[in-house]
């Protein structure tokens, strides 16, 4: 495929075709019809990929989509308008105003985790924003890769929309192009290549990342509800959620009640032999499980451990007695493995936190609002729930994203729209009369601008 050529194409068609407002609202309809008219395929997909289930499909792939579609067809009449803005007494006679302009040419390098969801997401931002459209779907998830292309590519110009698959190699070949605007969703390290790659030809850039995110279960925690909104927060997907909960931090007056409660969910969830559940999602490849299984410590292990290397399979694990130096606990495991950790104070627990990374999302669980409040005020994550897991993903009213290494920008709802748009700053100064003071003129004009300035 010729890259450079596809990049040309597209910067050709944005000049002249993605400003209307009635486009781009075609578009997100377009767009919304061709993910029904797929939806067999996208289930077959999946199930290939990564073994979802139909309803593991709908509720963190496809739904996510159709809501942040829909919530877009609603709202961006509104997102375009230009927002009027005050202006300071100097500037007396002046109308202000922030147009929301697209950058243009956008990329958009998707993750295989939610193959589907991590691809069109960020593009439903780009599209509502005016931008034309290059996804890079991630190489190991083949089906969903193919499906994109073909789907992409039957239903929208390339010139406007389009996919470009292939390895490393393709993603090199992209990065050397320049783009108006490029948007990541992966790890850190590769993150770091790409921030690198765009600051060469200084392209904004979304960082979409991860890190160890600690759900924090309280003594005064709803145990049964905390354990099964853990469980299903941490084994959706088989754990491979960038805001996964990575590892547990409870309360040790609570910690055996809390494991009990803990692992009579994932029995409920996943039976009591999950490897013979056939809706039990499988780790994308070789060299994925490879990387979970070295935390399969046979003497931490109190529940689980269970794993078919062929069926790329590893049940929900429980690892216990693990301390903050265990390699478990230095980087982000993105498999059915979860690390319990235990502390006797909220203290504690914050000091120890603060000494990791800054995480992408962070979850607690207890019942005290000035708790809850000092957790949200001590700690620096990219965004979190309160007695809850994942879930406020599913809010398009929240922003999502990183700080620190879990990443840069955010998106969802509006914040995809801004994340694709320019602020350009407009003022529209009247001809009626001319404010003297702030030209050269002598002492009154220097007495007049010290006397305003003493106002601010």
């Amino acid at each position: 495929m010729d890259i450079e050529n596809i990049v040309k194409i597209q910067q050709d068609f944005f000049n002249n075709q993605t400003f209307d407002y009635e486009y781009r609202i075609k578009q997100l309809e377009i767009l919304r019809q061709m993910l029904k008219n797929y939806e067999d395929d996208i289930y077959y997909a999946l199930r290939e990929d990564l073994n979802k289930s139909r309803f593991e499909t709908l509720t963190t792939e496809l739904s996510v989509l159709y809501t942040e579609i829909d919530f877009a067809l609603k709202h961006l009449k509104d997102w375009m308008k230009p927002e009027k803005v005050k202006a300071p007494i100097t500037h007396k006679g002046t109308k202000n105003y922030i147009y929301k302009e697209p950058y243009g040419v956008t990329l958009i390098i998707s993750s295989w985790n939610y193959p589907l969801q991590l691809a069109i997401a960020p593009a439903i931002g780009a599209i509502a924003a005016g931008n034309t459209v290059i996804i890079k779907p991630s190489e190991a998830a083949v089906a969903t890769s193919r499906l994109l292309s073909n789907m992409i590519e039957t239903t929208f110009p390339k010139e406007y929309f389009t996919v470009v698959e292939g390895g490393k190699e393709t993603n090199q070949a992209l990065l050397s192009e320049s783009f108006d605007y490029i948007f990541f969703t992966g790890s850190a390290k590769v993150g770091k290549i790409i921030m690198q790659k765009a600051s060469a030809t200084l392209t904004p850039v979304t960082l979409e990342l991860g890190g160890k995110s600690p759900a924090i279960i309280n003594q005064d925690a709803n145990i049964k509800l905390a354990a099964k909104r853990v469980a299903w927060g941490k084994f959706t997907n088989a754990g491979q959620t960038c805001v996964a909960p990575d590892f547990i931090y409870v309360h040790d007056t609570i910690k055996t009640k809390f494991l009990r409660a803990l692992i009579k969910q994932i029995k409920a969830f996943y039976g009591k032999n999950p490897l013979k559940n056939r809706d039990y999602v499988r780790i994308i490849n070789h060299n994925h499980y490879k990387h979970v299984e070295r935390f399969l410590d046979d003497e931490m292990i109190i529940y689980g451990g269970d794993r078919d290397e062929d069926r790329l399979l590893i049940a929900p694990t429980l690892l216990d007695n693990i301390s903050w130096n265990d390699s478990v606990m230095q980087e982000e495991i993105f498999g059915p493995v979860l690390p319990i950790l235990s502390f006797e104070t909220l203290d504690d627990a914050l000091m120890n936190i603060k000494k990791m990374e800054k995480p992408l999302a962070l979850y607690y669980f207890g019942e005290d609002e000035t708790q809850q409040d000092k957790v949200i005020a001590d700690l620096s994550f990219g965004g979190g729930s309160i007695n809850d897991t994942l879930y406020h993903l599913a809010n398009p009213h929240l922003p999502f994203g990183g700080v620190g290494t879990s990443g840069m920008g955010s998106y969802h709802g509006k914040y995809s729209f801004n994340t694709f748009s320019h602020d350009k700053s407009i003022m529209k100064q009247t001809t009626k009369f001319d404010v003297p003071f702030r030209y050269p003129g002598g002492k009154l004009t220097e007495t007049i601008i010290k006397k305003v300035m003493s106002k601010f």
